[in-house]
């Protein structure tokens, strides 16, 4: 399935793509909840959220699935001035979509990179109703310089690596999904470290939902015990698979239709 994206000018004028599903806005369905959802580093809202079912899933159960594509990823511009990446510059875009749409009461998710972005938002003051944080453990929220270090290779070896290096698989990654690299290597120097003492930020009920062999942001059981208010649900996969799996949508809806 296809959705065209919508799109909206960041406060520093880049034109950010999102995509819905589910009910149509409007007074008559003023009581469709929002759900925004961020993807994953190098990946897009079509890859994560739509092309394997999660989305539909979600918008089965009646809410209004708002999925945003991050800046320098899928529709989304990718500008190469380093004044367009400020740090925690994800979080900037989304209060700014919050702002374009009004939302005012909704629940947050998202996978990797966007369950750090998530995460970072709730920390600068965001205050969604649930939060939901896929792929992610608690050294990928407080030790973001050693994973930052890996993706900053996958950037440097794009055209050297070979098969069988650990950067090949990311680096193919990068090239299906047309990343431009120089906006990339800009965009990873703005994301920010979020300290085990920030996370008492996160009142709100989470769900952590991470895959059987998916240790790529550390322990998502550290997590889960740092958090006032966590469940934790394994599903299939590793980091890259998890987020394919159909576990993965019946894992999100159960939690907030709960």
């Amino acid at each position: 399935m296809t959705i065209e994206p919508q799109f909206f000018e960041a406060r520093d004028g880049v034109q950010l793509a999102w995509r819905e599903m589910g009910p149509a806005t409007g007074p008559e369905t003023d009581d469709a909840r929002p759900l925004i959802l961020l993807h994953g580093l190098f990946s897009s809202a079509e890859v994560n959220w739509i092309k394997f079912g999660t989305a539909a899933r979600i918008a089965e159960a009646g809410f209004r699935v708002i999925m945003p594509d991050l800046r320098v990823h899928g529709s989304s511009e990718a500008p190469h001035e380093p004044e367009n990446y400020p740090p925690d510059v994800l979080v900037h875009d989304l209060q700014d979509l919050i702002a374009h749409l009004g939302l005012g009461d909704f629940d947050l998710g998202g996978f990797s990179l966007g369950a750090r972005t998530s995460v970072r938002a709730v920390v600068a003051g965001m205050t969604p109703r649930r939060l939901i944080l896929g792929g992610m453990g608690l050294a990928g929220l407080a030790g973001w310089q050693r994973r930052g270090q890996f993706f900053k290779r996958v950037i440097a070896e794009y055209e050297t690596a070979k098969r069988g290096d650990d950067t090949w698989l990311s680096i193919q990654f990068m090239k299906t999904m047309k990343i431009d690299r120089v906006a990339a290597a800009l965009l990873l120097d703005s994301f920010t470290d979020t300290s085990p003492d920030m996370l008492a930020a996160l009142t709100m009920p989470v769900l952590l939902v991470c895959g059987e062999q998916d240790q790529d942001n550390g322990s998502a059981e550290d997590l889960a015990a740092a958090l006032p208010d966590a469940r934790l649900v394994t599903i299939p996969g590793t980091h890259m698979s998890s987020v394919t799996e159909p576990a993965m949508g019946e894992a999100i809806v159960a939690f907030v239709t709960a």
